[in-house]
Order: structure tokens, then sequence, then C-alpha cells
């Protein structure tokens, strides 16, 4: 509910969404800010309103910001309203006939009056005054000075602790029953505690509580950079609540009256000239174009009210309303911390706050309440960037958004899917590609891991990551396209854009993405994965990169993948917590031949490891199994599988097994078989791939040292690996061999040489 400023004052409206009553209180050109908890004058109208509206759950006070009252607060209220009702209408308590029988009928009325009007305005202040009371009238009685009157006045002592009976039965009243007596009659602070509203900008309906909790133990704060000021992020820890609380306060909600003026006047304007569908497609040319014309905007406004700004407040507020009309709201602010994993806004939306997954902290809950509103005009917004739909005979979604350096994928659902409505799940994306050196810094694999794997993208292997969901495979994905030299050409084909395509190219990789059709849509204008697959044969000699693995362009990329071997990486992701389980999933679920699976060179599985508490899960490649080609139906019952690396639990690392260590492995004699000095020598072919790992782990040692980690960052991973096979191809045309103790030297070399012009650089 929108009020303008021609509403008149105090007006009410309510309206129904989402299974919830909600009531809007006009409070637009008041001289004061509503507060329940610092006026009884607002408290009062507050409680009459309930009297007329009782099934209200929310009631919101709407200014140039709106403030919030949630419905355990609205309940408590909601009491109050039920006893004055009670009293006033049922129990009669002002009315002639019951009050002669209990006293003095004007003195019982004048009090009983003031008490049932303090009843609306202060509630504490009514049980107080009627308790004052009571012990006044007992202390006559006592005294035997009122005479043949004594009885009628033991009736109304009897009246009025029936009163304060049921007004001490109030959660109001009964919660804080022990401290009560320790404030006086106007003393308005103990409803500081209780009436704590959501304040949110007029702007939007997604309400934010500000307050910390005060059962709450502080566990950590850091800061993130939102438009060109650090914001405070805090995480809790509430008793007896496994998870933590993510406490944030954008700049939205930091505004001064005046700056909220601008903006909601700036927002009338700019919703009029919302982009077209079409213009979606250019989503960062989109936003220029909308962030121009709202600096210019909002310094006009500014100019003709009279409101200085700086140029730093200018240019918060022109981000702030580009996030709030064409961009995605408070779900902005939380992609911009990059500790943020994952994002889940559920159904009934208006009624969960948003939860988390965060890289230190796991499972969190925001202070942060979307709003069915804002979920529709996210709902609106994806339909119109991605060209899918999302209604009742589509109630499923997946895109991507990206803006700046963030990118996420989002997944949407509605009804039928999702009987209560829309809801959103995004998975963050690290801003820049994940590398080989960042997974070894986080333990997902080891540095000889590293370099067995580099080895094998460089023999142009045919590869498939398996893991269950959340469990890194993507991000693997991107770490292995990084060893892929640059100059070779990489197709990438996905459905939803989540590889780092932008990234590599920015860096100097040949690549060329292709967006296909959802599996989970039968027909759009975009072109059908498989289709997209056997595309990207025609496109020239390219290593392939599939996003996902979902459905019925297995075919095509096991086409692929025979047509690319020895020639070319193949590489993808793919649901399988083991070997054996992807290939129960290639050849049962998606259909493909049994013997074409042969086609697959390596399984890699990575699988989240939990702690012995269960609180706690860690991401790990537990495995990496070569397939072999001699048997025929069954590889599991034909030892068609044989593990290269396998996860040890106690000492949570991955190591090489006994066939490894042995040599016995058909793919690494295939790829030494195609290099000179290699074939039939295992000990030049194994002190290369230890080579490579020194060489990951190096950039890690010396990344920690020199407090350097943009050494383990994509870019320099990008100029490391050249420098490795450039030197690698110098020692070779000397002695005939890339031999680790040549090239090892020589390439840390090469990097103390680069990170001390990094150093002097700044």
């Amino acid at each position: 509910m929108v009020f303008s400023t021609e509403s008149p004052l105090y007006s009410i409206e309510v309206e129904r969404k989402g299974g919830e009553n909600l009531m809007y209180v006009n409070y637009l050109g008041a001289p004061f800010t509503p507060s329940i908890a610092e006026s009884s004058d607002v408290m009062s109208y507050a409680v009459d309103s309930l009297i007329d509206n009782p099934n209200v759950s929310r009631i919101i006070f709407v200014q140039q910001r709106n403030y919030n009252y949630p419905f355990k607060q609205v309940a408590l209220l909601s009491e109050i309203a039920q006893l004055y009702n009670y009293l006033i209408k049922q129990e009669k308590v002002l009315s002639p006939e019951k009050l002669e029988l209990v006293a003095n009928v004007a003195v019982a009325h004048a009090e009983i009056s003031y008490v049932v009007s303090l009843l609306k305005q202060d509630p504490v202040a009514a049980y107080l005054e009627l308790k004052r009371r009571i012990g006044a009238h007992k202390e006559e009685i006592s005294s035997g000075a009122i005479g043949e009157s004594v009885s009628r006045l033991h009736n109304y002592v009897r009246f009025l602790e029936r009163i304060m009976g049921l007004l001490q039965k109030t959660k109001l009243i009964s919660e804080f029953s022990e401290i009560i007596d320790t404030y006086g009659v106007g003393d308005r602070e103990i409803y500081q505690k209780i009436f704590r509203p959501d304040i949110l900008p007029n702007f939007t309906f997604t309400r934010l509580v500000a307050q910390l909790p005060d059962n709450s133990e502080l566990v950590d704060q850091y800061e993130i950079e939102i438009d060109n000021e650090k914001i405070i992020v805090t995480i809790l820890k509430k008793p007896d609540d496994s998870k933590h609380l993510y406490h944030i306060m954008p700049p939205e909600y930091s505004l001064n009256e005046e700056q909220h003026m601008l903006i909601n006047l700036a927002r009338g304007v700019m919703l009029e000239h919302q982009p077209k569908a079409e213009e979606f497609t250019d989503s960062e040319k989109v936003r220029s174009v909308f962030f121009n014309i709202a600096r210019d905007l909002i310094s006009e406004l500014a100019e003709s009210k009279g409101i200085p700004l700086s140029y730093r407040e200018l240019i918060k507020l022109s981000r702030v309303l580009v996030r709030q009309t064409i961009g995605f709201g408070l779900i902005e602010v939380l992609l911009m911390d990059d500790k943020l994993q994952d994002i889940y806004l559920n159904a009934p939306i208006a009624q969960n706050p948003i939860f988390i997954r965060h890289a230190v902290y796991d499972e969190c809950v925001t202070n942060i309440l979307p709003s069915y509103e804002d979920a529709d005009s996210w709902a609106a917004k994806l339909r119109m960037q991605s060209g899918r739909p999302l209604d009742e005979a589509n109630p499923v979604l997946d895109t991507d958004l990206s803006f700046g350096n963030v990118r996420a994928r989002i997944a949407a659902i509605q009804k039928p899917l999702s009987p209560q409505g829309v809801a959103y799940a995004l998975r963050r994306h690290r801003d820049s590609p994940w590398t080989l050196p960042l997974f070894i810094e986080n333990k997902m694999i080891n540095s000889f891991t590293a370099g067995l794997l580099s080895f094998m993208i460089d023999g142009s292997r045919t590869l498939l990551i398996a893991g269950t969901r959340s469990s890194g495979k993507t991000s693997f994905l991107s770490s292995l396209m990084l060893e892929i030299m640059p100059r070779f050409r990489t197709i990438v084909v996905e459905d939803t854009l989540e590889l780092p395509v932008d990234s590599l190219r920015k860096i100097g990789y040949n690549i060329q993405r292709m967006k296909v059709r959802s599996a989970l849509l039968e027909a759009t204008t975009e072109v059908e994965a498989s289709e997209g697959i056997r595309t990207s044969l025609r496109l020239g000699d390219s290593a392939l990169i599939i996003g996902e693995v979902r459905s019925k362009e297995a075919k095509a990329l096991y086409e692929a993948m025979r047509i690319g071997a020895l020639a070319n990486v193949v590489a993808g992701t793919i649901h399988g917590a083991s070997p054996y389980g992807v290939f129960d999933r290639v050849v049962n679920d998606l259909e493909v031949p049994a013997t074409s699976f042969k086609a697959t060179d390596l399984v890699l599985v990575a699988n989240p490891v939990k702690t012995p508490d269960g609180l706690h899960s860690m991401k790990r490649v537990v495995q990496l199994t070569e397939v072999r080609k001699h048997w025929t139906e069954d590889p599991m019952k034909e030892k068609g599988f044989v593990d290269l690396l396998k996860y040890n639990v106690e000492k949570d690392e991955i190591e090489p097994t006994e066939d490894l260590i042995n040599g016995d492995s058909e793919i690494i004699k295939s790829i030494a078989g195609n290099v000179k000095g290699w074939a039939g020598n295992w000990d030049a072919v194994y002190d290369n791939i230890i080579l490579r790992g020194k060489i990951k782990q190096e950039l890690v040692d010396v990344s920690r040292k020199l407090k350097m980690p943009n050494l383990m960052e994509a870019k320099f991973n990008a100029f490391s690996s050249d420098a490795f096979h450039r030197i690698s191809d110098e020692i070779t045309q000397e002695v005939g061999l890339p031999i680790s103790e040549r090239v090892f030297p020589e390439w840390k070399n090469w990097l103390l040489q680069k990170t001390k012009k990094k150093q002097l650089s700044g």
C-alpha cells in the first residue's frame, strides 16, 4: 500500500497478502516520527485500529521511512485491544447500572474512565494505577472511616481487582511482572524493550530488523564495501540456535529524511521508464544508462529542493536508486559479500527471513525479511533478462544474474511446484575464477593432485567432475579451464551461465561461450543442448567444456568425446557420488550406450566431508578414477574402474594409490606414449607430475609468506603456467626432457623477479 501526499493523515488501509492481513497507517506529512514505544497517542491509535480490525498480523506506519511492527508485537497490542473491547462492550464497566452496584457512581466512573483510557495509551501505567487505587481503597476500608459504605467499597475493590487480574494475564504485563513495579506512570522506557519496528525505506517493501538481539553473543565483525562506503557485517550467536545470525545495515537504511524524499521522487520518474525486455539482453549496458539517468535526475531534484549533496552522496543515492528500480534490491547487497556462497528465500516469502550459507559460519539466518512485492518484481525481471518463462505451466526458472564483478546463478520456483508462492535459491560465484593453488590453500586438494590434473589436462583427456549438490563441481571445472593453455581455443556450452568465461577472456584466453536451452524447458527460442554440443564440433579445433550434463544431451557429449579423443580436452560436471554412480546415471538415466561410456578417461569425485559433530562440512576431492577400455558390460564387475587417487579420512587428504605409484595407469601411459622421451620412462613422467605440483605449492607458499594473495588468483596462475611451459620447452630443447631439477629453479627465479616487481609497484 502506497499513500500519496493527498491521502488523509492517519487514514488506514488493510490489505491481505500471502495469508496475512497488513494494516497500513498513513503518517505522511505528520510533524513527528510515529513510534508506539515513544508516543502514547500513537499507541492509542494503534489499539483503536486493532479494535476495528482484530485480524491484523502486521502494522506498517507509512512515512518517508516505513515502520513495520511484526506479528509478535502486534499480538501484544491486539490482546490489549480485545481486553478494552471486552471491558467496554461486554462487561460494560462504565455503565451506571454496573457502577451503582459497587460504589459511588460519579467517583467510580471517573476512576474507571481514567484507567480504561490509560489502557490504550499506556497499559503498564493502567496496571500500576489500578494497583495504586486498590491499595488506597483497602487502606480506606481498614481505617474504618467510611461507615456503612464499607460493603459497597469491598465490592468496588473486588471489581477493580477483577479488571487488574484480566490485565495481569495479558502477555504485555505478565512478561514484565517481576520488574514492572520499578516503572512509574508515564515512564515509557519499558516499551523500548518491546516495540521495535523494522524500519524500511518507503521505496522498498523488504524489511530489515535493525536492532541486534539482546540475548546474543558477538562472534565476528567485518567490513564490505557497498556504494563506496564501508558497511559492517556482524555475526552473532543466539543461545540454543545452531545457526548464526548474519546482521547487515545496507546503505538504503542509513539515509536521512531529505535523501529518502529525493529517492522517492526520483523513483516515481524512473518507474515510468523501465527498460524493455529486449534491452535486458545487455544488463551491464542497461545499468550504466540508468545509473547516468538516476545521477542526473537526483542532482536536478536536489537542486530544485535546495538540498545540498556531495558528489559521494550523489553517487551513493544513484546506486541505491538503480538497485531499487531495475535491480534486485537487498539481494544485490548480500551478493556483494564475497564470503556468501548461497542465498535462500523460502515461501511464503514475506513470512521467512533470508537464509544464507557463509564460507566461514555455514548456515546463517539474516536480519532481512523479503516482501511479496519485491519477490514478484524480481520474478518479472528474471523473465525479461533470461527470456525464459516462469508461470504455472513452467514453474521452474534457472538463470544467472550479474552486475559489476558479481555473478550468481538463480533458481526460482513458483506455483504449483511451490504451493505458497515464489521462492529463490542463489549460488554466488567467486568474483574471479577458482585456481588449483586456491584449492590447495583451502585443502580441497593437495599439490600432488594439482600436478596430476595439470598433467591430464595438458594430455587432452576427457574428464567428468562428479559430486553431490554444493560439492564445488563447477568451481573445480573453472580451475581446470585455467590449465588449458590460453593459445588453444575453448568452447563452453552452458544452459545457465556459471563458468567464468568473461574473466578468462580478459586474461587472454581464446574462448567462445554458447548458451543452450535448459533441460527443464520443453520449448523456447534457445537451441537445444545436444544441438549446441554438436554445433561446437563444427566450430573448429577446440577444447570443449560442458557446464553440466543434465539430460539427453549426454549422447551428443559422448559423440564429442569420441571425436575429440586424443586431440582436445573434453570436460564437464555431472551429479553423482562415485564413478559407478556416474556410469549408472549416464547409461541408465541418460540412455548413453554402455560401451560409449568408455570415451570417459577420468571421473573425479568431489563431495562435502562432514565433521564428527555434524555441524560443519569441508569440500574435498575424494577420488580420481580412470576408466579402462577392456570391459564390455559393467566396468565395476569387470574391473574397468581403477582409482588413481583416494581420500584418506584420517589424514584429511587425498593420496595416490598403489596403482598410480607403481605406474599402472593406462591413461598416463597413453599420454606419455605421444611425448618424445616419456614413452616407457615412468620416472620421467612421474617427475613431471611432481614438478607441476611443486610449482602450484610454491605459489601457495610464497603467497602466504609475502602476503600477496593475488599470486594464487587466475591472472597470475595463467602467467605462471605460461612461464612453466616456456621454461620446460627451453630445457627440453637443451637436454631432451623437462626434468624438474632444471625447470623448477628457473621457474622459481622467474617467480622471484615477478614478485619483486609487484612489491615495488605497490
